[in-house]
């Protein structure tokens, strides 16, 4: 069995991201293809080791301090030297430059792969001191894997080490989800009406929120936005102004009241508009629950997930027109958003299940190590 240790700045159940939930069906998909995971991360919490989340081990090391969105931790470097020792592989989740130095300063020989989830985009004056630290990390790492295709070509980070880049789609794994009790999907139901628009995702800078509640505002049509973030209070605020009665804010729910709500939505839309949203985990629930998607075309993954006017609509970016536009065309045309959902659906299963991810991270695995 090859032992690998994931090295991330955060994890279960500290937060609940996308780069998470991603490490969390690695980790979880493993044992079936002969690799285990534990995950190493920071917590103001404190350090623990051996702590369980799903099946598979988790250790913290105390987080002391942040600089521009990136953890820092004094303790890491030891805790990390000493689980390094132990494993096969070293996994790495990118972007984080804490993490890098800890690469450098444990001198470990081991085999290293990375993933690596997002090109760094706002921090651009902070990039440029960085850069010389992420290109000598980057260069000295085994392997690089992205996750589409998409985002490999389009990266300029990614296009400099092609020659060690591999393509692994994220995966989800329906069975991890909670199946909604009636009662749930009633309240529900009774709550926010027969059909709406679902967002699901932290409330952050690069979501294109703003864009949504203006279409909100010229469609009139239900949007359900689920989720917390930096920039609720602001968001809320834009609702008011603009009156939107439309609009239902819902904050962070627990896993069942979100499978409830992909369960009755009546699509999927997610007008993210800088390629910091590499990927789009949320859009690829949508997709597993086979609901059509409307989303934007930034070079990134997204439409790796969503196919232009097969598994939904796509659309500039930063449009509110084209994203109203798009809603509309949803709506009016019931029997069309329906087929749309069902090869989502089939997309998901064919492209995107949490076993395929695991299987083919097992095989860069078992590459390294032979």
């Amino acid at each position: 069995m090859i032992k690998v240790l994931h090295f991330f700045k955060t994890y279960y159940p500290e937060t609940m991201g996308g780069i998470e939930q991603v490490i969390f069906q690695i980790a979880e998909g493993g044992t079936k293809y002969g690799f285990e995971s534990e995950v190493l991360y920071l917590s103001d919490r404190g350090a623990a080791r051996n702590e369980v989340v799903g099946h598979h081990v988790t250790h913290r090391s105390k987080l002391d301090f942040h600089i521009a969105s990136t953890g820092f931790s004094i303790s890491a470097f030891r805790d990390f030297a000493e689980l390094a020792k132990k494993a096969d592989v070293i996994h790495y989740h990118f972007p984080w430059p804490y993490m890098d130095l800890v690469h450098f300063a444990s001198r470990i020989r081991k085999p290293t792969v990375v993933s690596y989830h997002s090109d760094i985009v706002k921090q651009k004056t902070l990039l440029k001191l960085y850069q010389p630290l992420m290109n000598r990390f980057l260069s000295s790492v085994d392997c690089i894997v992205a996750s589409s295709p998409n985002y490999a070509q389009s990266s300029p980070v990614l296009t400099q080490f092609k020659d060690k880049v591999k393509i692994i789609p994220y995966g989800l794994d329906r069975a991890t989800y909670p199946q909604p009790s009636a009662e749930k999907l009633e309240y529900w139901r009774t709550r926010l009406g027969e059909r709406f628009f679902l967002f699901v995702g932290a409330l952050r800078y690069y979501k294109g929120l703003d864009y949504l509640l203006e279409a909100a505002k010229a469609t009139q049509l239900p949007v359900v936005i689920l989720g917390g973030g930096h920039l609720e209070a602001e968001l809320k605020a834009q609702a008011l102004q603009l009156g939107l009665s439309n609009v239902h804010f819902l904050g962070g729910l627990p896993d069942e009241d979100k499978a409830a709500l992909l369960t009755l939505c009546y699509a999927f839309v997610f007008p993210s508009h800088l390629r910091s949203e590499s990927f789009g985990i949320s859009l690829l629930e949508g997709a597993m629950y086979g609901k059509p998607m409307i989303s934007c075309e930034i070079g990134s993954g997204t439409t790796y997930i969503n196919i232009a006017d097969e598994t939904g609509l796509v659309v500039p970016p930063r449009d509110s027109a084209a994203l109203a536009q798009a809603m509309m065309t949803l709506w009016k045309n019931p029997e069309q958003a329906a087929s749309m959902g069902l090869r989502a659906l089939l997309r998901y299963e064919e492209v995107f299940s949490a076993d395929e991810m695991a299987k083919a991270y097992a095989s860069v695995y078992r590459g390294l190590c032979n």
